[in-house]
């Protein structure tokens, strides 16, 4: 019993794909953060552009944009626990046992290659939201080191965007893109700045971890193909080694009754 439990625990070691497993974990907890910081950091954003800039205009796309950050994430863990499944097909003997036929080696190459494909061009997607992440982390800590400088005063300091005009959309005012005042520095500064700096840091560092993961899954994706197509070789291998072996015994059979046959003619 003791040695069954011992042979079966060997057996899941041996199936078990770590690199790709690593991947998804990295992938999973990353997609998680990514999700729930940058749809906190674009509430933030979307507020602080009504409320501070006075802006009602021009804005319509950032919540198809927020919506698109959410589906992104939930279509990587749903692909991160197929490219799991494959990676548990295409690992130790469950890979023997799987791919004995040339048709399921074939498909097994195809899914393999799809997913190469594809995670490439999510790969590409996530480098374009770390880029925009970056850009977002990089403005919201310039406005925080703005707001941190002993010039900015709570009772009259100004902060004024007049130079950043062309970021604005048109028709924006002049008056709209002073921050001034007790009130509005801190909304700006506290109630806006600081949190979706720290949603946007979250967001970064979690993207990133989520290209990390995709570089991982490409590099268990192409490790996986090329097992599944050795497989061939070895298939072949072992059926040749088979044919040898029945072979050998068909003439040592041959053999003996041509020696019988000899002895009764003698006798």
């Amino acid at each position: 019993m003791g040695a069954g439990g011992k042979g079966a625990c060997d057996g899941c070691i041996t199936r078990t794909p770590y690199a790709t497993l690593v991947a998804v974990i990295m992938c999973w907890a990353g997609v998680g953060v990514f999700c729930g910081t940058m749809y906190r950091g674009v509430n933030l954003t979307l507020r602080l552009l009504q409320d501070v800039f006075k802006l009602d205009k021009g804005l319509q796309w950032v919540e198809p944009t927020q919506l698109a950050f959410v589906i992104l994430g939930a279509s990587m863990a749903a692909l991160a626990l197929m490219i799991l499944v494959t990676a548990i097909l295409a690992t130790g003997a469950t890979r023997v046992e799987v791919y004995k036929s040339s048709v399921g080696r074939v498909g097994g190459r195809i899914a393999s290659a799809c997913f190469i494909f594809i995670t490439y061009i999510l790969l590409l997607a996530w480098l374009v939201v770390l880029l925009c992440c970056i850009v977002m982390t990089t403005f919201y800590t310039l406005s925080w080191g703005v707001c941190s400088t002993d010039e900015i005063g709570w009772d009259n300091g100004v902060i004024d965007f007049y130079p950043l005009h062309f970021m604005f959309p048109e028709g924006t005012q002049k008056v709209n893109m002073l921050v001034e005042g007790q009130a509005e520095i801190k909304m700006f500064c506290k109630d806006y700045v600081q949190r979706a700096e720290v949603m946007f840091i979250l967001s970064t560092v979690s993207c990133m971890l989520v290209v990390l993961s995709l570089v991982h899954f490409l590099m268990a994706l192409s490790a996986n193909y090329a097992h599944i197509r050795g497989q061939d070789k070895f298939t072949d291998l072992q059926d040749l080694h088979m044919m040898d072996i029945t072979s050998e015994t068909v003439n040592l059979t041959e053999r003996d009754n041509n020696r019988y046959a000899t002895q009764e003619y003698a006798m």
